[in-house]
This record gives structure tokens, sequence and C-alpha cells, in this order.
């Protein structure tokens, strides 16, 4: 059995994390907000975050892949936050800001997405490969 602080340590930001999207929520201006899937609003269900090498691969259920740099990277409350931007797909106005927050002794996951009168809650949850 490992020891609490050995678990805790998966999640500081020092080892590669596979993180799984559980639930999202989309809301619009208004407080008009919706659960949705990650099919509808064409996120992954699955992160490979590489904190050393600042980068976030997404896999799709379709095989394709999309790699997001880590702009900034901070530990704030027993949590490691990152953060960035997203150009979205070529020629569409899609772009938007992202944070993510990882819970360090839990590995529960949160991110925050904004762009164009539109916002994401994302919920999940991370592991060590």
């Amino acid at each position: 059995m490992m020891s609490v602080s050995a678990v805790a340590g998966d999640f500081d930001g020092s080892k590669e994390l596979i993180c799984s999207i559980m639930d999202i929520v989309e809301c619009e201006p208004g407080g008009k907000c919706q659960q949705v899937t990650a099919e509808e609003v064409g996120i992954p269900h699955f992160l490979k975050i590489n904190f050393k090498g600042k980068k976030i691969t997404a896999a799709h259920a379709d095989g394709s892949k999309k790699v997001t740099d880590i702009e900034r990277s901070e530990k704030v409350d027993s949590k490691v936050i990152i953060q960035g931007a997203e150009d979205g797909i070529e020629g569409v106005r899609d772009g938007l800001g992202w944070s993510m927050a990882i819970t360090e002794d839990t590995g529960k996951m949160v991110i925050s997405a904004s762009g164009d009168d539109v916002g994401f809650v994302i919920f999940g949850a991370c592991t060590v490969p």
C-alpha cells in the first residue's frame, strides 16, 4: 500500500498525467447554462499533460490529436494551476482562453474556458499513466 504522501506527489506537476473529462457545463450570456457532452462541443474525453514539455495532447474519438501549449503554471493552495489559449479550428472564430486546476491530493480537475459569448466549466479526474 502506498503512503498518502506518495500518492499526493503524483498530482503535484512532477509527473505526466492522463486526465478524463466527466462533466461539461456550457454557459451563454444571461445565465443560460446547460450540461453538454464532449462530442457536442468538440472536446476530447482524454487529455495527456506533459508538465516538463509544457504540452497538453488531446486525443479525439476519430484518432486525431491536438497539441496545446501550457503557457503558465503555478502551485496555489495545494493545486497545480495551468493556463493557456487555444486558436481552435483554422479560419473559424472559436479561440478561447483556459485555466485548469488539479488538486494535488486527489487528482480531481476543473477546467474553465471562455471565448466569444460562451464559457465552459469542465470537471474530471487525472491519473498517472
